[in-house]
């Protein structure tokens, strides 16, 4: 029952590609942001503009409202416990965690607590709305047709580049709203302050990965703790250490660190779960490059080897880690089978969600509206599982040469990882957002530097072969794969983060032709007020949507004719194409 999730009607937001998100409005003190916003776009878009929201400071609000459905649900569970035996009142105690302060009758504390927090939000909301220091300098801005909001998101729209920043505005269910309360200015000083931060996490984490890396060397345990020798010669100890100890022990690490990451990223002002996700994820998998996969061939089986690669130079590093790999073939099969096999075997199974929800419902659920978050299935974290896919890319691609034992290993976890995603992205998880494979660009990158990756190592191994003379032949193939990936950038890139106004302007072609008389000011207007303004009746507005957004694309009739050396009828026009002279 926890492993499948109930398939639902895809969904469509009709206000696609129509929205943008202006940042940095000038402060006008005859004006308020609102009108600042309407009267800069009535000016510079008449024709296209529609209607705008502004950003609110509402996070003190969120908490209120957060705190409310606390105790609505606690409500409803003493109510629900009430009505099965009438016979005497259930109690509380009002002090912390309910284990300390007076007994009081839980149903009356609970309504008169909902009842004040219901008039602090309606004062907080009265609050957000008329004070101005509450609503922020950024709006969403909505316009009539796709091909105006594509001219307002991809240019500049001030002779001043510091203010009226413009740029997509991400669906609604996509924005992260906290994030929409932190002023421009300091999102650059976060951004620093946590790239400061993640390069010494980088850092001091290599010392868990070589700690764990040492659990491989029986010889290395037995001389630091002597009093683990005798146990360590039983065979079954022995293989356990040796072969699954160190897997196990860097996963739990890292499933520590994903948390970390999300948080970093949180803090740094991005203002949409995709754009969080993207970050984390890149930052998730430079740390298993740089420790998981480098601090593994790195440190290799003993601390000596890691101190011997500090203090050497830095022309012998790529010959140190080309001798390093091989060694480490049988941790990194080791690490697949833990991680990668074991991984989609779990996924199959669900059961890490299975036991998350067995103790959330012996311990945190009281209602049945407890119970349905309790089974919510959730999305598919792709700040995790990318990254971890394109490791063990980055994986094959190394050993693909140096030892193609492990490839069978890495083919098996592809196919498996195949059909166990596909399904599970079908039939069980919920789509949290559509980012217009905004992720392809970062996932291309990362595959052409696992590429470079693989042949600059492979250039250190050969040097300490016999074909040493060959190596400086293969520079070629790090220079050539940089530049096809400078190709690739800079043909196909504008694809993923540009939207063409040729494009545009067929969509608006295509929705008048479908919906003459189609008005969305209505729906547009709505769709961007922070959830905590929302009324109780409309938290679910907007989830499903509408049967008018959802029939099928019909083609507009069009004059063009067909070309006069087209062989074959237009497959624009429709018409037959005239013969051949």
């Amino acid at each position: 029952m926890v492993s499948h999730g109930l398939k639902k009607k895809p969904y469509t937001f009709p206000g696609l590609r129509k929205q943008v998100l202006v940042k940095n409005v000038p402060l006008d003190a005859d004006e308020s942001v609102s009108e600042s916003v309407e009267h800069f776009f009535l000016v510079n878009h008449p024709d296209h503009y529609l209607t705008h929201q502004v950003v609110y400071n509402a996070n003190k609000l969120a908490r209120l409202v957060k705190k409310k459905k606390s105790k609505q649900n606690w409500l409803d569970y003493y109510q629900l416990k009430y009505s099965r035996n009438q016979s005497t009142r259930p109690t509380m105690k009002t002090g912390c965690l309910g284990l300390c302060g007076d007994r009081v009758d839980a149903i009356d504390f609970q309504i008169s607590e909902i009842e004040r927090l219901s008039k602090e939000i309606a004062v907080e909301r009265e609050n957000v709305t008329n004070n101005p220091k509450a609503i922020m300098p950024a709006a969403f801005v909505s316009f009539r047709t796709r091909w105006g909001a594509a001219v307002c998101a991809q240019t500049q729209q001030s002779r001043n580049p510091a203010i009226w920043l413009t740029g997509w505005a991400s669906e609604p269910r996509d924005v992260y709203w906290e994030n929409l309360a932190i002023p421009y200015v300091s999102v650059s000083i976060r951004r620093l302050i946590i790239a400061v931060a993640f390069f010494f996490l980088t850092l001091f984490f290599m010392i868990p990965i070589a700690f764990v890396q040492s659990l491989a060397n029986i010889e290395g345990i037995e001389k630091e703790a002597r009093f683990l020798k005798a146990l360590i010669k039983i065979p079954f100890i022995k293989s356990f250490i040796q072969g699954f100890l160190p897997g196990i022990a860097l996963k739990i690490f890292l499933w520590f660190l994903t948390t970390i990451l999300m948080m970093m990223s949180k803090f740094e002002g991005f203002l949409s779960i995709s754009a969080l996700e993207r970050r984390s994820a890149s930052r998730y998998y430079l740390f298993n490059v740089v420790n998981v996969f480098l601090g593994s061939i790195i440190a290799g089986s003993a601390f000596e080897q890691l101190k011997a690669f500090v203090n050497q130079s830095a022309n012998e590093i790529p010959k140190t880690i080309g001798v390093a790999i091989p060694m480490k073939a049988t941790f990194f099969i080791t690490y697949i089978v833990v991680d990668g096999w074991a991984g989609v075997a779990g996924e199959i199974l669900r059961l890490k969600p299975l036991i998350i929800y067995h103790l959330k419902n012996f311990f945190l659920v009281k209602t049945e509206k407890d119970r349905e978050e309790a089974m919510d299935p959730g999305s598919l974290g792709f700040d995790t599982s990318e990254p971890q896919l394109q490791l063990y890319f980055l994986i094959g691609l190394v050993y693909a040469v140096v030892t193609p034992l492990l490839l069978p290993f890495i083919l098996i976890f592809f196919c498996l990882a195949y059909v166990t995603y596909r399904h599970q992205i079908i039939n069980v998880y919920n789509q949290e957002y559509e980012s217009a494979a905004a992720y392809w660009p970062d996932v291309h990158g990362r595959i052409i530097g696992a590429l470079v990756i693989s042949q600059l190592l492979l250039m250190g191994l050969i040097s300490t072969k016999l074909a040493a003379q060959s190596t400086p032949f293969l520079i070629a193939l790090p220079v050539l794969t940089i530049w096809f990936h400078r190709l690739c950038k800079g043909r196909y890139e504008p694809a993923f983060t540009k939207y063409p106004l040729e494009e545009a302007m067929i969509k608006d072609r295509l929705e008048r032709a479908r919906e003459p008389n189609l008005n969305v000011r209505g729906y547009l207007q709505n769709a961007y007020i922070h959830p905590n303004f929302k009324d109780d009746d409309d938290d679910n507005e907007g989830e499903e949507p509408n049967e008018k957004w959802e029939k099928e694309t019909v083609l507009v009739p069009s004059k063009r004719q067909s070309r006069r050396d087209t062989p074959v009828p237009s497959k624009i026009s429709g018409g037959s194409s005239p013969s051949l002279p």
